[in-house]
This record gives structure tokens, sequence and C-alpha cells, in this order.
């Protein structure tokens, strides 16, 4: 069955996450997304390490789903076949910083007047404008401008530290990917196109500021205070590890006392009740701490299970892949590329009861449907020698006897 986007075509001219993503996720959905990528290297993602047979892990990882052409934008033919791809497209996705675009000739208001319906996004650092607008822009430098760098101090250790992923390079894309589809929405009711525009700074402070701003929410005076969520946070060591523990109601916190083995926590004055507990916690997590020191991981996780602790184990990386909900729901599977061999993917999260989509195709080799995306422009085999010939073009074929290294 088709999915929900199906009928939807977009032109992704991103690179490396925030852009790519977005534009898979709507590959999830049922678009057709034709990844135009530049001559010579293509996606700088293409280079990262962990790569084999013609694709790395992160490529793969925010490229399912798309065909690839490597196009010369540079040469007045190339440009040609780009604004042949617009013209015909929803949706175009960019994330380049603010001009360059524009400098190549596919700047918004151009490609709105070639195709008024079209959906243009347009992803930038800092915004378009502004003291910032120019600068690179990556995601930790950008954690460290929207305060999430601030919170990741463990209070014992009160040293500020990075979020170790692209926490705001996909938190981009899942702003863009429903930003595009909101207006895809609003096209249908009559909107016409329109440019949607994206800075990841915004997207940034966007993300963190429903908890992470908890302390700096009201201003002025009559301000009840206590602990923030992220004050919360803690990290339980136990005698062979650490163990995720969050309690929140009375009831929680007497289940966790019980799990420990100290039930007679639950009747003591100084403990019993949230108000309590505020005033006594440097005691209390003296307590816990003792006790959380004496058990195993799982010792303590199976306690916590039968008490009905909310909580769970530290797992690595490997065991993410063996915890029996994640086999369970199924997201993770294996399939083998062509070239790249034996892989793993991890399916979309969100799941549609009435425009299910089949798993989609493992992320493209770089230029790997050039020809087939050229022949639907209206391109015969001569005239795609021609451009291969001219260099304006390039593709590439799967080879299963492709050496994988």
């Amino acid at each position: 069955m088709p999915g929900p986007l199906a009928g939807i075509r977009v032109v992704d001219f991103s690179a490396v996450i925030s852009g790519p993503l977005a534009a898979m996720m709507l590959a999830d959905q049922g678009a057709d997304v034709i990844k135009v990528e530049p001559p010579g290297r293509g996606d700088l993602l293409r280079y990262e390490w962990y790569r084999r047979g013609g694709l790395t892990s992160m490529f793969a990882n925010v490229n399912r789903g798309k065909r690839s052409i490597v196009l010369d934008l540079q040469q007045d033919k190339g440009l040609e076949i780009a604004l042949d791809l617009v013209g015909r497209a929803d949706v175009l996705v960019e994330n380049f910083r603010p001009g360059v675009m524009q400098r190549l000739g596919l700047g918004a208001d151009a490609m709105l007047e070639h195709n008024p319906d079209l959906i243009y996004c347009s992803i930038s650092g800092y915004g378009e404008t502004g003291p910032y607008s120019t600068r690179r822009a990556y995601d930790p430098v950008l954690q460290g401008m929207s305060g999430h760098v601030a919170i990741q101090k463990n209070p014992e250790v009160p040293i500020p530290d990075l979020v170790r992923h692209a926490l705001i390079d996909k938190a981009v894309s899942y702003t863009t990917a429903q930003a595009i589809t909101a207006a895809l929405f609003a096209r249908e009711r009559g909107a016409g196109g329109q440019k949607v525009s994206v800075p990841m700074l915004d997207v940034g402070l966007a993300f963190f500021f429903p908890d992470g701003m908890m302390k700096h929410t009201f201003l002025g005076d009559g301000i009840l205070e206590g602990p923030a969520l992220y004050d919360r946070y803690r990290l339980t060591e136990t005698s062979d590890g650490h163990v995720i523990t969050w309690t929140g109601g009375d009831n929680e916190w007497h289940a966790l006392f019980r799990a420990v083995g100290r039930p007679e926590l639950c009747d003591d004055p100084r403990y019993a009740t949230a108000r309590e507990r505020v005033d006594n916690m440097e005691e209390l997590g003296r307590i816990l701490y003792d006790e959380f020191q004496q058990v195993t991981s799982a010792e303590i996780i199976e306690r916590m299970g039968d008490e009905d602790v909310p909580g769970g184990p530290v797992l690595s990386l490997d065991e993410v892949f063996k915890n029996p909900q994640i086999l369970h729901n199924g997201r993770v599977t294996e399939r083998e590329h062509e070239t790249a061999g034996r892989m793993r993917d991890c399916a979309p999260a969100a799941q549609f009861s009435g425009t299910t989509t089949e798993q989609q195709p493992i992320a493209p080799l770089r230029g790997e449907h050039s020809d087939e995306i050229l022949a639907e422009l209206g391109y015969d085999a001569d005239g795609i020698a021609a451009l291969r010939q001219a260099e304006v073009v390039e593709g590439s074929k799967p080879d299963p006897t492709r050496n994988r290294k």
C-alpha cells in the first residue's frame, strides 16, 4: 500500500545529517526523493569512517529510500537538468550556507517563480541574516550556544559535557520534516508554494526550552522554586555497573525503598513525602547510594521490576540489540546490500495503520540512479552518454563482485 506521502517528489540538495535525514523521513513515508550530489566526492558523509562497498554507516543511516544523481551544477547543462527536476518537484530541501543556492541559480525566489507550487525548505546554521549568518554551524557548537551543554553535569562531578551524538542536527531533521508536511497540507488547502526556513540554532533552543529553561521561564518575584527536571537525572552506581531510576510520586519512592531492602523508610517522617525528601535529600542520597552498592545491576533491576519502580539498565551499544522489548518491536532489521554486505537498519518509529509503507531500499551508491532519472526527464541513451562524456553527470551501478573494502 502506498505511504501517506505517495505521489510527492522531493529534490534533496542537502548533505551530511540535518537535511538528508529530514528527506529520508519523507522517503520512509512514501515520497520519491531524488538526492542531487556534486561530482567527485558527493555527499561528505560518503567519506566518513565505518565504510564498505561504496557506503558508510552514517550515509546509509540518513539516506535510505532515495535515488541518487550526480550533477555538476557549475555547468549550464547541469543547472538545466536541476531546473527540470525542480520544475517537476513538490519539495526542495537544501542546507547550504546562506547565498550558496542563489549563486548556483537555485535560490528560493527564482525557484518559486519557476514552480509556484514548490515547497522550498532552507536549513541554515544560525539564520539567513544576522551577525552569525555566514559562520559554519556544527552540532556541538550549537549545543553550547543553546543551553544543552550547560546542564550536562553530574552533581558529583560538576563539569559540563556535550551530548555525544548529533542531537541538534537530528532535532533539525524532525522539525524540517514536520514543517514540510505542514506546508504541503497548507498547499492542499490552497496556500500555494512557499519557502520554509529552519535555522539550526533556533531549533536547538526550541528543543531545549520546555524543560531545559524551567528555571528561566518566569520573571520577577513570587516563584515557588524547586529542583528542575534536569537536576533529578541520575545514574546510580551498583556493585558492577550503573542503573537508572526515575521516581516521582510518593508511591514510586516507597516502591524504591522496598526494592533496595529499606521498607522502613516509607514511614520515616524525613522521607515519607515529597516535601520532607526535598529537605533531607542529601542524607537520603547517601542511604540509597550505600544500598545500591550492595547489589548487582541485574539484581536491583529485577527487584525494581517486582516493585514497579520506573528505571532500567545502562546498556552497552551491543546490548541494545539484545534487549527483549527492542527485539519484540522489530524496528532493527538486518539485510544484505549488493556491495556493502550485511547491514543493520532501524525502521521508522511511526507506523501507519491505513497507509503502510514497505521497507525502503538501502541508501544509494553515488549517482546510482543518474541514468534512470535522466531517462525520466526524456534523455535517450545517446543524450545520457553525451552528458557523461561532458562530465555533466556521473553515475555508478552496484557491482556484486566488487571488493567490499
